[in-house]
């Protein structure tokens, strides 16, 4: 049997065009439902993403209105004097409001100790031909330093700054240039606050010069710390009243606020009256309109969506979900308030809603600025309190987007219906192809059979021609 690789050869027949248009006419149609099914799927799973998106950016502002400390945030205006900035401010949540002067009248310092004069002839004297161990003590901080034989002042000087243990010991050489004072060892401590002085001992006479001097305990110590450069408290003065605190931070000198002294207070030659800065600490308002213009707007967003994806023509058309949401949203807007002074409703604090269904800042009732003026506390409570608006809306769009919520749910129910088209996408082109497997094999032995039925025409055709007194017809 001849080998036919294309249907129609041995016969003649286009056979072919009739395969492909067997294939074609159940191929094409089942095709065009698949993609018609699939885009109408992917666009109604678009539509529910972008609504799922607005509810779940709505959601975020809702949960930071529903947080209380949002609403008790407090804001530090200072007015600095003119000589420059004397103070910062860190108030918390719970400080009252109030206006305060506050001056800086001393700053916090450690102790400075000096060597005495000719101590040391340069920066290369020998600190201790035989060695031993100097003891560093200021406050509640101390460290040991073990000298070598043979320690220089040089050495001792980089020894103690580079020491692990160093709670804040800095040392210095000061070459003074004259013979008759030789080099300076200066030491200075971190350790501020009063009665916080240097306090330097040895395990040997040898570093006597090293020791700091006390008329009564150590009268042999050679560094010495003048008055002026003894450890010392910070003081403020707070409305006239006076604060000290071992450092330049003052926390709680008015309560739940935390003061640092950055520069003291110039005085006035004249009146002895130190110059002040003007503290103001007021409700943090420009953060709470943020926050409110911001579920305005993510609230608008959300509308404007489900507006949009409901129109005719658009896949979510008809839902009843989304005309539930929407219905849900209105009624948890007006949600009765309890404890929240003088307003029933958030419409009573400066919001409203167009005839659109756009929540919008109003001032029918009040507007946003007198109810921060009037009842400041009442606005976290009407929206973060437990029966505030936030917590009920927060609840609301919980069921929408957390994991097992609605729109959740129906993005998995549409992303399954796509998968399972994919799949009988895959089964159909299967059935197609052994369709048109089929078809050929059909087809293929017609095409034999018409090309032998040919050959023994023409083979007959050409044994008549040569009889005798065959005449063939023109």
């Amino acid at each position: 049997m001849p080998l036919i690789t294309s249907a129609g050869v041995g016969s003649g027949l286009n056979l072919e065009s009739i395969i492909k248009a067997s294939v074609d006419a159940e191929n094409v149609p089942k095709m065009q439902q698949f993609a018609k099914k699939d885009e109408a799927l992917k666009v109604e799973l678009s539509a529910v993403g972008e609504v799922k998106s607005a509810i779940s950016k709505l959601n975020d502002t809702v949960e930071k209105l529903a947080d209380l400390d949002n609403f008790n945030k407090r804001v530090a205006n200072i007015t600095q004097p003119s000589s420059g900035d004397i103070i910062s401010v860190t108030p918390t949540s719970k400080i009252s409001v109030g206006d305060f002067d506050i001056a800086v009248t001393q700053l916090a310092q450690g102790s400075r100790a000096v060597s005495a004069d000719n101590a040391f002839a340069s920066s290369d004297a020998v600190v201790s031909a035989s060695g031993g161990t100097l003891s560093f003590a200021a406050g509640s901080k101390s460290f040991d330093l073990t000298v070598t034989a043979g320690m220089t002042l040089s050495q001792l000087r980089d020894a103690i700054n580079a020491s692990d243990t160093n709670f804040g010991v800095t040392a210095n050489i000061v070459n003074t240039g004259d013979a008759a004072i030789g080099s300076k060892l200066v030491l200075t401590s971190s350790e501020t606050g009063d009665g916080n002085d240097l306090v330097i001992t040895s395990n040997t006479s040898e570093l006597d010069a090293i020791e700091t001097y006390d008329a009564s305990t150590n009268p042999t110590g050679g560094m010495r710390i003048a008055t002026e450069d003894k450890a010392q408290n910070a003081k403020i003065t707070v409305d006239g009243l006076e604060v000290t605190s071992a450092t330049n931070t003052f926390k709680d000198a008015v309560q739940d606020m935390t003061i640092t002294a950055k520069a003291l207070s110039v005085q006035d030659a004249t009146t002895s009256k130190y110059e002040t800065a003007k503290l103001n600490i007021d409700y943090d308002r420009e953060s709470v309109n943020t926050l409110i213009d911001e579920f305005i707007s993510n609230y608008n967003a959300l509308i404007g969506q489900i507006g949009f994806q409901t129109r005719i023509g658009k896949p979510l058309n008809g839902d009843s979900s989304m005309r539930s949401l929407d219905d849900q949203l209105v009624t948890a807007l007006s949600k009765p308030l309890t404890d929240a002074g003088p307003f029933g409703s958030i419409f009573d604090i400066g919001l409203g809603v167009d005839k659109e269904g756009y929540l919008e800042k109003s001032s029918l009732v009040r507007s946003l600025n007198d109810a921060m003026d009037s009842n400041y506390d009442d606005i976290g409570t009407a929206f973060a309190g437990p029966n505030g608006v936030a917590k009920e809306l927060e609840s609301l769009l919980g069921n929408y987007v957390d994991s097992g919520g609605l729109l959740k749910q129906r993005e998995e129910s549409l992303n399954s219906q796509i998968k399972d088209l994919e799949d009988d996408v895959i089964n159909h082109e299967y059935r197609m192809q052994s369709l048109e497997e089929r078809l050929r094999k059909q087809y293929a032995g017609l095409d034999v059979l018409i090309a032998q039925m040919q050959q023994t025409q023409n083979y007959l055709g050409a044994q008549l021609a040569n009889l005798p007194g065959f005449t063939s017809k023109k």
